[in-house]
This record gives C-alpha cells, structure tokens and sequence, in this order.
C-alpha cells in the first residue's frame, strides 16, 4: 500500500532540497566566461574535488541497490570496487599531468591533439550515448520506487527532480554541481548514518551487534572475498581488481562528468589529492553502505518481511487466479519467520554450529519462497508467460529423466523462474531499503532518507548534464564553427544544452524501464562503451607510432563487437571493460601495421 508522510517528514525534505537548490543557485550565479561556468574558474579545493567525485558517481541507485544487493546476496559487491583505488593512482599519475599541461576542456580534446577531429567527435559521440542513457536513469531510479512506495505520480517525479537540477546547473555551471554536491555529501552521510543507529537499535536487545555480524554470517552474507575464476559469478576478486581497475580507469580518467570534476581543481596537485582521497574512502564507503543493507536483513529475522517487497506487485497476484497459491506462500513464510526468529535468538545466545546451519537452511528455504512469489507475479501479470511455463512443465513430465532433451526442458524451466525474478513487477531488491525507511524509521528522519535518495539522484544527474553540455558545446558546437566565437557567447550556448540534456534526461526517465538491478544496469551501459574509450585513450598515451585513421577504424569495430558479445552474454559485464580496451588497441596496431602502412600518405 502507498505510504502517507507526516508533516513533519514534507517539512525535513523540502527545507533540505530547496536550500541545496537555492544555495546552488545563489553562490555561483553571475558565472560570465567559458573559465568560471565550465571548469569552476579552477578555484576548487582538494577536499572538494573528492566529495564531488563521490557524489557524482553515489547516485540514488547506490543507497537504494547496493542495500538491496546486500540483503539478498551480502557483502560480496563490495569487490566490484577494488580495483578503483589503483586506477586513481594511474590516473594521477598519467592522465592529469596531460590534461593539465594542455590546459583542455574536456578529455576529448586531448584526442584531437594526438590524433584528428574525427577521433574526437566519434569519442565524444560514444560519451554522449551512454552518459544520456545513464542521466536518465539516475533520475528514473528514484522515481519508479518512490512513486510505487509513496502512490506518487512517476512523471510527475521524474520532471520535479529533472527540474530541480536544472535550476541551478543551468545558472551555475561546473561550480554550482560541485557547491551543491558538498551540501548533498553531508546530507546523504548523515542520513545513512542515522540510518545504520536506528536499524541496529531496532535489533531485539538481547542480540548485540557482533552477534547481528554472525547471524549474517551464518547465511553466507558476510562472505566478502571471492578467490574463483569462475566467469559465471560477477563479483569476484579478480573481477574487482582486473575489471573494475579497467571500468575505473575509464569512467574517472575519460568520462567527462568526472573528468570535469577534478579540471575544476586549483592545481595539479589539488586535483590529485583530490582524487587519492576518493580512492581512499570509496571502498569503505560502499561497504558502510552494504552494512546497511545487512543490518536490515537482520532486522528482518526478528520482524516479519512481506514475500515481496512490491506492493502493487502482491494485490496483482492476490487478486489474480493464483491468489490461493501466493497465500499458502505467505503462510509458509509465517511459520518461516517464526522458526528463523527462534533459531537467531538462539544463535545469538551460543555459537554453535548446529544452528547456523539450520538458520542457512531456514534462508534457503525463504529464497526458494520468494522465488516461487515472484514466478506467481510473473504469471499472474503475463498469461503468455503462464502458457509457455505449463507447455514445458507438460513437456518434462513426458520425457525420460537422464535423457538430453529432458535435461534441456529442465534447464528450460529453470531459465523461466530466473526470468521472473528478473522481472520489473517482480524484482524488489531496489524497494528493499525504502520499504524499510518509511516502515520503520521514526517521524522527521524518513523525511531526511528520502531527501538522502534524491539529493543523490541530483547530484548524479546535475554531474552529468553538467558534462553532457560541455562535451556538446565544447568538442561539436565549438569545434566545428567555422569562425570562433567568443567567451559570452559558449557560456550562453553551454547553458542552452544544460537545458536540452536535462529535458533528454526527463525524457529518457518517463520511458525507461527497470532490469535485474538498477545498479547494475547503470554499470553495464558503462562497460559497453568504456572499454573502448579508454583503449583508445592508451593508445593516444602511450603508442606514439598508431594515427588518428586507425584508432578511428578501431574504435567503430571494437564497438560493433563489444555490443554483439554483450548482447550474446559472452562474458560478465566487468569483463566488457577489459575486453573492449585490449580489442581496440589490438585492432589500431593491426590497422596501422598493416593497412595504413599500405596506404600511400597525402603531403599537405
């Protein structure tokens, strides 16, 4: 059922996010040239610089998914992060100095230096696609939640938080993101913080905090580090360390909605320190924000969990023919929770081993129920789904077991349960920590989470259009006039494509859609592209003898492919990263050594 907010809680949220907006507004207005509105008149602090680098990329798909992540599978997401500390090293060390040294606008521009115009535009081209793409969905990510969980209007919402950010994008530039990022960083800290007090002060008494860390434990949730190179699991390790380095590498060092964060800085070495203390507290950060996530799985062993964390999702279910089914699902969970409450308090009193097993056993038997909930949704909302599920289900029930064909029906079936799970009507991990908040935290502090959620959301999206209509104006408005105009004139134009990316981004928000993960789906459109782009930035760094034509040529190929192995699910995600930068490189040094050696060369 949608929720209803105390006056208490409108009073916290809209104080919060109109003195973000007004402050943002106010403090950097009168930005007249190209310096101050695009690159903050390089007056940013440090310590500035790393919080605006955090806020950029902790959107509200960060507080929303990665609890939600948590719960379901623990703190093993954790390593799709351990790779970014080395790639701010790399960065400091490699791709500031240059930028820097060349004074540049954008990241882009360096490009055109080292190879031609048309490698820079192509590059620009492949930013803006999948940062459009992602403004989008930093906006729709808030939105379909609370809409679903408040009974707002979802268009409604998504053009109040696009309009809010425009506000002051628009009027302050680089400046005004970076300002109001500051004011969101401590908003969303503090909110989480209060958030983790309140959620372990709502444990029974009885069950101290390192006992709430066992009873986690005990269901595999604590299990942080992953050594396999088993491709099929997403977060291990070396997928952290080798994927997430690459992903890293591109989205700080080539994405301009971060590259422009640390441009702004006073100098070189205030932009590296700047990002050295991103590095530094990114990692802890996200664990902070997965221990949230446990603590509230916690919290659910001693008070009772709905089967689905969508309510609009369990009324289509209930009243649709498998209501009598979800309803025994729903009483099994009933006697689930009282068994698995007995079984934590008693883990909490002694370790034994006995009970952490039963307790792991008791857990595998909820996930299989709100796998089974999530099939009845799926089913209850697509009769054609329904058809094909019974037509295989009869088709299994006729085959010898053992056979092929009955190991490929099974596996059929299998594939349709995951496929439900995956489902926008049936997958809750994004409502997880929202249902929470409005449930269970007390009056005045809902109002402050939830100014948490769009004040990162904000922050994102301001971030992004912020660099949408730099890279616009700058590298193929700019670049491509045939007289140059003057500094008054780009500012008026840059302003002109804020406005046009933010009513992008609303747009792309009204007709998005959710996949398995919302965090997810922000780091896959991530990794189809970056690999590309940050090849072909080493290619400018450190292969001297590859031109402008290979990389080109390279750059169209490799994303061709990459799009067709992710697509063909290849390999996961992270892995894109890796594979698109080494493909690209390998493409130009074949293309150079071989085609363009062949090719006789213009003079003039």
């Amino acid at each position: 059922m949608a929720q209803t907010l105390d006056w208490i809680d409108w009073i916290v949220l809209a104080l919060t996010l109109s003195f973000i907006v007004g402050y943002g507004t106010w403090k950097t207005r009168n930005q007249k040239s190209a310096q101050d509105y695009i690159k903050g008149g390089n007056t940013t602090q440090w310590w500035t610089i790393g919080l605006s680098v955090m806020a950029t990329q902790a959107s509200a798909i960060t507080f929303l998914s990665t609890t939600g992540q948590a719960y379901s599978d623990g703190m093993g997401f954790v390593q799709f992060y351990f790779g970014l500390p080395i790639a701010m090293v790399v960065i400091c060390l490699v791709f500031i100095p240059i930028y820097h040294r060349l004074k540049v606008y954008t990241a882009y521009e360096f490009l055109e230096n080292r190879f031609d115009l048309k490698t820079r535009t192509l590059t620009a081209i492949l930013f803006l696609i999948q940062r459009g793409l992602a403004a989008g969905i930093t906006i729709f990510a808030p939105a379909i939640i609370l809409s679903v969980v408040l009974g707002w209007n979802i268009i409604t919402l998504n053009i109040i938080i696009g309009l809010l950010v425009i506000i002051y994008t628009v009027s302050g530039g680089t400046k005004a993101v970076t300002v109001t990022q500051k004011q969101q960083m401590f908003v969303i800290f503090a909110g989480m913080l209060a958030a983790l007090f309140i959620v372990i002060d709502l444990i029974p008494k009885e069950v101290a905090f390192i006992d709430a860390i066992n009873i986690a434990g005990a269901t595999d949730r604590m299990e942080i580090l992953d050594f396999s190179f088993d491709l099929e699991n997403r977060y291990t390790v070396w997928s952290g360390l080798i994927g997430g380095t690459f992903l890293a590498l591109s989205y700080f060092g080539t994405d301009q909605s971060q590259v422009q964060r640390y441009l702004s800085g006073r100098s070189i070495k205030e932009m590296q320190m700047g990002l050295l203390f991103n590095g530094l507290l990114k990692v802890p950060m996200q664990f902070f924000i997965l221990l949230v996530g446990i603590m509230v799985f916690v919290f659910y062993q001693f008070n009772k969990a709905p089967l689905n964390f969508i309510d609009a999702s369990t009324e289509t279910v209930l009243n649709s023919e498998f209501a009598s089914e979800y309803k025994q699902l729903q009483k099994e969970q009933d006697v689930l929770f009282t068994q698995k409450k007995a079984t934590s308090l008693l883990l909490a009193k002694e370790k034994n081993k006995s009970l952490v097993l039963e307790l792991r056993r008791l857990d595998s038997i909820e996930k299989s129920n709100r796998l089974h909930s999530k099939f009845l949704i799926k089913s209850a909302v697509d009769e054609e789904y329904k058809a094909n599920y019974q037509k295989k289900k009869e088709q299994l029930v006729s085959m010898t077991p053992g056979t092929s064909s009955y190991e490929a029906t099974k596996k059929a079936l299998e594939d349709l349960y995951l496929d439900a799970a995956r489902d926008t009507q049936t997958n809750d991990r994004d409502y997880i920590f929202i249902t929470f908040i409005l449930n269970h935290l007390p009056k005045g502090l809902i109002g402050l989470l939830l100014a948490v959620i769009l004040s990162a959301a904000m922050s994102s999206t301001a971030s992004e259009i912020n660099a949408l209509a730099t890279i616009t104006s700058m590298d193929l408005y700019g670049r491509n006039q045939k007289e140059e105009k003057d500094e008054d004139h780009m500012v008026r134009v840059t302003k002109w494509f804020t406005l046009a990316w933010g009513l992008v981004a609303i747009l792309i928000a009204c007709f998005a859609n959710l996949a398995e993960n919302l965090i997810q789906l922000v780091n896959i459109i991530g990794s189809i592209f970056y690999g590309n782009v940050l090849g072909i930035f080493l290619l400018a760094f450190f292969f001297k003898s590859i031109k402008g034509h290979a990389v080109f040529n390279a750059a169209i190929l490799t994303q061709i492919i990459v799009v067709i192995g992710w697509w063909f699910d290849w390999m996961p995600y992270l892995w894109l990263n890796l594979f698109g930068c080494i493909l690209v490189i390998l493409i130009a040094v074949l293309l150079q050594n071989t085609v363009s050696k062949n090719t006789p060369q213009l003079e003039g």
